[in-house]
């Protein structure tokens, strides 16, 4: 059920931690088996973390706001340097592979002592909304994490567990285009819906003019076209940051794109494959998108459009087979208010640019159409695509 966590009783709660937690050993157990379980093995990959510092983070996290902030117990973490470790706000990404990290049996037993003492403390607490947001919290926290996780076996080339992987392979979907009237909108999470982001709040009254969007994302053959006519030579369709980005990496096509037998294919969780015509188009950097669209006289959708669209349950619009690049740099709403999780949202802000909706691998309780996402304009080893605008 979509948007379930936000309202979850203690029940319910507490088996979605429980499912949670079965995800995300299974996933790290997948990488395990790659190779890539300590470590010292990851290779420098841009946003991905070593699978064994998100494992012991998952729990590091919940421990401190559920057990420690919330519970008001004990100060110290049960895992010895776990606050040196695994604290994201403090630790650059870059630092995290030379850790002196415990071996995985370790973080394992630290994951179950943490979550055994989460469930305990959860089974007594009232029920209300102030008293669910923590656990609520570190719900959505493992979830995203998750999410990292495939990530992170696509970068990888580790293949997906069934359950997943029948999910990645994405349907095509009837392309076209939507013309909304604009006006006025409740933008954000509204009051009384349970928990929410710091960045989803508060919800501000919002106007937007009229508009034409895409029904679906910009498709894998719309794209090879753009590359084909030369998109990655043509300077001119590249912002200037953009260029610098091709040149740096010697980028000729997206992530995972190789060009064999006159069709452009693509590397999908240690598979070649030629992807459906329509299915939308994934892995796209914000410079590709922004070139694209100059390519094809487009525009990409602002935040306050793609909410506005997504409300408006227009029954030819899809979202959710992957996260969309908006044109929006991330930035708070009006009036709001910094929450405790520093990691979520607070250091983002100037650096990163708004991404919506949702991908294949996001857990169906955390799709939500006002979730807000942010990502640096260089990265590309998301599951993300883009829609577009006409001007």
């Amino acid at each position: 059920m979509r948007d379930a966590f936000r309202s979850a009783t203690s029940g319910e709660l507490a088996g979605a931690l429980l499912d949670a937690r079965d995800y995300t050993l299974t996933l790290f157990g997948c990488l395990a088996i790659a190779g890539y379980g300590e470590a010292d093995r990851m290779p420098l990959l841009d946003g991905i973390n070593p699978p064994l510092w998100e494992l012991g983070h998952i729990a590091w996290f919940a421990e401190r706001h559920v057990l420690r902030k919330a519970g008001g117990g004990r100060q110290a973490s049960l895992l010895h340097s776990g606050d040196a470790w695994f604290d994201a706000a403090v630790v650059p990404r870059a630092a995290r592979r030379a850790l002196p990290l415990p071996k995985a049996g370790a973080l394992k037993t630290y994951c179950h002592e943490v979550l055994d003492r989460v469930l305990d403390q959860l089974s007594r607490e009232d029920g209300g909304d102030a008293a669910l947001y923590p656990y609520r919290l570190a719900l959505a926290h493992e979830d995203r994490r998750g999410e990292a996780l495939a990530c992170a076996m696509q970068a990888l080339g580790v293949a997906l567990p069934p359950g997943l992987s029948g999910r990645s392979v994405l349907r095509p979907w009837a392309q076209g285009e939507i013309r909304f009237s604009g006006g006025g909108f409740s933008m954000g999470s509204p009051p009384g819906s349970g928990f929410a982001f710091d960045n989803e709040q508060p919800a501000h009254p919002c106007r937007v003019a009229p508009f034409v969007m895409d029904s679906t994302l910009v498709s894998h053959a719309q794209f090879a076209e753009f590359i084909d006519d030369g998109g990655y030579r043509r300077a001119a369709l590249w912002s200037r940051a953009g260029r610098e980005w091709l040149v740096e990496g010697r980028r000729e096509a997206p992530s995972g794109w190789r060009r064999e037998e006159s069709a452009w294919h693509c590397q999908r969780f240690g598979r070649t494959i030629l992807p459906a015509p329509h299915e939308p188009a994934r892995h796209i950097s914000l410079y590709e998108a922004q070139a694209w669209c100059a390519w094809a006289g487009r525009r990409l959708p602002s935040e306050e459009e793609w909410e506005f669209a997504a409300l408006s349950a227009h029954p030819a619009l899809r979202w959710g087979d992957l996260w969309e690049w908006t044109c929006s740099p991330f930035a708070p709403y009006p009036g709001a208010v910094p929450g405790g999780w520093r990691d979520g949202s607070a250091y983002r802000i100037g650096t990163h640019q708004a991404v919506r909706g949702a991908s294949f691998a996001t857990r169906e309780r955390m799709r939500s159409l006002t979730t807000r996402h942010s990502c640096l304009p260089g990265r590309n080893n998301m599951f993300i695509g883009f829609r577009t605008c006409a001007l």
